[in-house]
């Protein structure tokens, strides 16, 4: 079947700041989801009350639908607090509330009528009677789990209603435990994973210990530097967007509400890049090159498809549970005027450095510096100072919200 006869697939991106939902509008989000003070798996990306609202309005204003996560298992004493919660969001015209416990389902229900429910990736959904059961008990989409291969998925939306939509991972950090249901960073820390508080302790570096003999830990690998058994690889899926479009998938999701807001942007602009092309009508579909090379100059781990095609082997990296960091940011830009980019510095470069420019709803493209001016007009030789305004002669206006990258 021509995938031009399919419905197209929403993207769907993450934000954990006000700024950052904005980021992900302009770099051409379809819709972003976000978290209040309460209720939202990452503690560390939470928004009060009045950015909410901006965001909701902010997101509305350009076409964007916002989905607000409610999807921690929460305790007898948080739950009380919920349904105020949800009459907040239901006035500020939430488009989705994505929750994973029974109780809240039926409080989102309740007190937010006007948002659709999402039943999270948190509910662990592998099999059509699970996702037909949710259905029946008021379910707009389910977000299936990460341990699903294609073929799965398949089966599952073959087996269920059509007005039943699927949504699927396809980018960023994977958890080393079902569904991101775990306990290992509560008994190491005290800090509830399932309650929005993880320590990620499968990303620390572990040894062995020998009953009898405490106090000596010894390294599992066979080189120095020890191991990081847990530490599963990120998911990448760019290049595979046609199969999810086959199958039938409403939404594609990206990870990561506790990254930074370049990291939003630039996923956001490859994703886009990668749906617009596959939409655009090519039988022989592939990921445009620009695309995968952005999704390199971002902090990663190294890139896996997970579980989708088959039963995951040699996805985790044992050496380090560092990011892979090739690019930084050097300056964002504020506007044009008089035949320069007009931006405000983020990092040092000198004078002569050939920066890559990420601009929203566009190809990466290069800026030379080989002239290099102050905010006074002033030539200048480096850029010395964060949050000084440069100017840097162009052929074309460039955007406000544009990154301009240096290689590390």
């Amino acid at each position: 079947m021509s995938i031009l006869t399919k419905k197209k697939m929403e993207l769907l991106c993450p934000a954990g700041t006000l700024q950052g939902l904005k980021t992900a509008v302009d770099f051409g989000a379809d819709a972003v989801y976000i978290a209040g003070n309460e209720f939202g798996m990452r503690t560390a990306a939470a928004m009060n009350d009045d950015e909410l609202k901006a965001g909701i309005d902010y997101a509305h204003s350009k076409g964007v639908k916002v989905h607000i996560t409610c999807n921690t298992i929460p305790h007898n004493d948080e739950i009380k607090r919920m349904p105020a919660f949800l009459e907040k969001l239901n006035s500020f015209g939430a488009d989705a509330i994505i929750a994973s416990d029974l109780g809240s389902m039926r409080l989102v229900q309740k007190y937010a009528p006007k948002a659709q429910l999402h039943i999270s990736v948190q509910s662990g959904t592998v099999n059509s009677e699970t996702a037909k059961a949710f259905y029946e008990l008021g379910a707009k989409r389910i977000v299936l789990a990460r341990e699903l291969t294609l073929d799965e998925v398949a089966q599952i939306r073959y087996e269920t209603p059509k007005e039943l939509e699927l949504e699927l991972f396809a980018h960023g950090a994977m958890c080393v435990s079902f569904s991101a249901r775990c306990l290992l960073s509560d008994y190491m820390t005290g800090r509830d994973a399932n309650r929005g508080a993880c320590a990620q302790a499968c990303r620390w570096h572990y040894s062995l210990v020998e009953e009898k003999r405490p106090g000596q830990y010894y390294d599992i690998s066979e080189a120095d530097g020890g191991t990081y058994i847990l530490n599963a690889n990120d998911l990448k899926m760019a290049e595979h967007l046609d199969k999810f479009n086959e199958i039938g998938i409403d939404s594609i999701k990206i990870e990561g509400r506790a990254k930074s807001e370049y990291y939003i942007a630039v996923v956001t602009n490859a994703y886009r890049g990668a749906l617009d092309s596959l939409y655009s009508g090519d039988m022989d579909w592939k990921a445009p090159l620009w695309v995968t090379e952005e999704l390199e100059k971002i902090s990663h781990r190294p890139y896996s498809t997970g579980f989708y095609f088959g039963r995951p082997n040699g996805e985790q990296t044992f050496e380090s549970a560092g990011y892979l960091r090739d690019y930084a940011v050097a300056a964002t830009v504020e506007g044009y005027e008089d035949g320069c980019i007009v931006a405000v510095l983020k990092n040092k470069f000198l004078r002569g450095c050939m920066l890559d420019c990420l601009e929203p709803g566009a190809e990466p493209f290069l800026v030379s510096t080989d002239e290099l001016f102050d905010g006074d007009n002033n030539p200048i030789e480096s850029a010395p100072s964060p949050m000084m305004k440069i100017k840097i002669p162009f052929s074309r206006p460039v955007k406000s919200g544009a990154v301009l990258r240096m290689k590390c």
